[in-house]
């Protein structure tokens, strides 16, 4: 009997009509500046670039951002591969500040307030499905991609992101794992910002991304998003391809405060 998870993701607030994202072949062979090039053929740029100011606005007062652009330049340098080369080249694209879209990437982070759940039928198909309370929705509705992240020729991964972004927060790893993060709201902006920076800590949709690059199983996928330090608490939710994997993971800054799998007897 072969087993299979579908991932199904959708937007608090979005209207019944049909919403299928273009979809976006990046390319991982590509040097990091380069990848997101394909996003100029499908966005216009001056929307983008007007999609961010605000996004940037109603999260980050303009005091912080003026007085802090200085810091988020200098920060540029301390920031790991192939990120930084990636929001460099999105800035270079989109005819604005690397500042900018530094905090673009950390705005997202701290306003993903959205809720996920992995359950099995009696058939041991398994079911993982999530929604994206983002308080942007006017925006990002207009945003939102599938990316078919591509090396030497073939799918690696798979996710369902924002142009701008280069996290993701929803992902699949073909005949792998899906896997989804939920915001905990625990912690300041600032503090976050710290944790990535100063203490080398991941964000966590980055490492959602490294997972579904690198993770070798549901088993590895699980390991790793339970371990390796990130910069918030936050929920991992993680589906397999057989029966009963199927995990929540809440996770502190250093390690998992909890693992919670799939109990298939009960019904949980």
């Amino acid at each position: 009997m072969s087993f299979h998870t579908l991932i199904i993701l959708f937007f608090s607030g979005f209207c019944a009509a049909n919403l299928t994202p273009p979809l976006v072949n990046i390319s991982l062979d590509l040097l990091p500046e380069e990848r997101w090039l394909p996003l100029v053929n499908i966005f216009n740029v001056k929307y983008l670039r007007e999609s961010a100011t605000r996004i940037i606005d109603t999260t980050v007062p303009k005091w912080v951002h003026h007085a802090i652009t200085p810091i988020v330049e200098a920060l540029e340098s301390y920031i790991p591969q192939p990120y930084a080369g990636e929001i460099r080249g999105m800035a270079s694209f989109y005819g604005a500040g690397i500042s900018d879209v530094i905090l673009l990437n950390f705005a997202y982070e701290i306003t993903a307030f959205c809720t996920s759940v992995v359950a099995q039928d009696t058939k041991g198909h398994l079911y993982h499905g999530r929604n994206l309370d983002y308080p942007h929705v006017d925006i990002l509705r207009n945003l939102t991609i599938d990316i078919l992240f591509i090396k030497n020729g073939e799918v690696v991964y798979r996710g369902t992101s924002f142009a701008g972004y280069v996290g993701l927060w929803t992902g699949q790893s073909a005949s792998k794992f899906t896997v989804s993060g939920n915001e905990r709201n625990q912690g300041h902006w600032w503090e976050n910002v710290i944790s990535a920076i100063l203490l080398k800590s991941s964000p966590v949709s980055w490492l959602v991304r490294e997972t579904l690059e690198e993770a070798e199983n549901f088993q590895d996928a699980v390991m790793r998003l339970s371990k390796v330090p990130i910069i918030t608490d936050v929920y991992y939710i993680v589906a397999g391809v057989r029966p009963a994997e199927g995990v929540v993971i809440t996770r502190n800054r250093r390690g998992a405060a909890d693992i919670w799998p799939l109990d298939t007897l009960h019904g949980e």
